[in-house]
């Protein structure tokens, strides 16, 4: 371990498990426990649990947050209400993706953000630089951990901590889990980077150990386990959820990563909003697709993208699905080549090809609902 990575707050309790680790975002990440494919299948078929706390977490404070933040971020806020929260992006005025986040809409003076955490301070840092007076965007990134509890029997683990369950998708509720006589404020949200009916709980960065001692003895009794950060690749891949970075970045726009849908097309303003629509209007230059292994292999980041010998794109991720069992990955192709689904391409991977489908994620079908 890199004595420069940060540690989540519940590090001990990982390394106590017998996790492997691995660095992630200027973070040292629990990897995996039991292996990737067995915390894949547990969240698929029952459910585990993911400490994400490593995640940014800010907020936006004063009066006309809530507007404020609307005249910033893609997405429209006028769309949810108050105890919902919305998927959306902060953008630069060139179109490119500084974040991608997820907004709590706590009250009109009062917005909860969580974005990734490797752009939590540019994120802080460019609402920030243009906050009206009255208005703070403070960084709160070690106030709260994150534990993403995730899979068919989720509720039925919260339920049984006497936590709300009856949530509905992208909605969450401030409430308390009682351990050893010890009330502990858990805000529970209906979100999560699976594709599974789940949940994320943020409790207080030093309540996050004892939350998860409480959650545990739960999941493993309900057939579920803990998960670390391959399973969680494996599982958003399936989806074709972007990750910043890969799918997302100052590069790539949400119109090239089909994210039109996290864009407020009709508001009047946010980062980025004319470069956008003249993007949208003309169309982008390249477009995420799915790509399906027809032979033996697995996708990785950066291959190269083929057809008739010529290279029209590349790999933005590939793994293995284990839901799948076969090699399956996102990829940005040039519009050029004129690809639809159902077409086949080539993958260079080392230097072999691997034939794969064009497809439109998701790869699984989703039970979010």
């Amino acid at each position: 371990m890199s004595e420069s990575l940060l540690l989540g707050p519940a590090d001990e309790f990982h390394r106590a498990l017998g996790a492997s680790f691995a660095e992630f975002g200027g973070w040292d990440m629990p990897v995996s426990y039991a292996g990737t494919v067995a915390e894949h299948t547990a969240v698929r078929d029952t459910v585990g649990v993911f400490d994400v706390s490593h995640l940014g977490k800010a907020s936006v404070t004063g009066p006309g947050a809530v507007d404020f933040v609307n005249a910033c971020l893609t997405n429209d806020l006028a769309k949810i209400t108050a105890g919902k929260a919305q998927y959306t992006l902060c953008t630069n005025e060139s179109g490119g993706v500084i974040d991608d986040l997820i907004a709590y809409w706590v009250a009109d003076d009062d917005v909860f953000l969580i974005p990734n955490a490797a752009n939590t301070a540019a994120v802080v840092e460019t609402l920030a630089a243009v906050a009206p007076a009255g208005i703070s965007v403070t960084n709160r990134h070690n106030d709260f951990g994150v534990l993403a509890v995730q899979g068919p029997k989720s509720a039925e683990v919260l339920a049984s901590l006497g936590l709300p369950t009856e949530l509905e998708y992208m909605s969450f509720a401030d409430a308390e889990l009682v351990v050893d006589g010890r009330a502990i404020p858990v805000r529970v949200c209906r979100t999560g980077y699976t594709g599974e009916h789940g949940y994320e709980l943020l409790p207080p960065w030093d309540e996050t150990t004892a939350v998860l001692e409480a959650l545990l003895p739960v999941i493993t009794a309900a057939g579920g386990q803990p998960a670390g950060l391959g399973a969680r690749d494996t599982l958003r891949t399936e989806m074709g959820y972007p990750l910043h970075g890969h799918e997302l970045s100052v590069d790539i726009t949400p119109v090239q990563a089909r994210c039109g849908w996290a864009v407020g097309w009709k508001k009047e303003s946010f980062f980025g909003r004319d470069a956008l629509l003249a993007e949208k209007e003309a169309g982008p230059v390249r477009k995420l697709w799915g790509l399906k292994a027809v032979g033996r292999g697995v996708p990785r980041a950066d291959c190269a993208v083929r057809r008739d010998g010529i290279d029209i794109g590349v790999a933005t991720s590939g793994t293995f699905s284990p839901t799948l069992k076969q090699g399956i990955a996102l990829a940005l192709i040039d519009s050029s080549a004129g690809v639809t689904k159902g077409d086949r391409v080539e993958l260079d991977v080392r230097g072999r090809a691997l034939e794969c489908e064009v497809v439109l994620p998701p790869f699984v079908t989703a039970h979010t609902s």
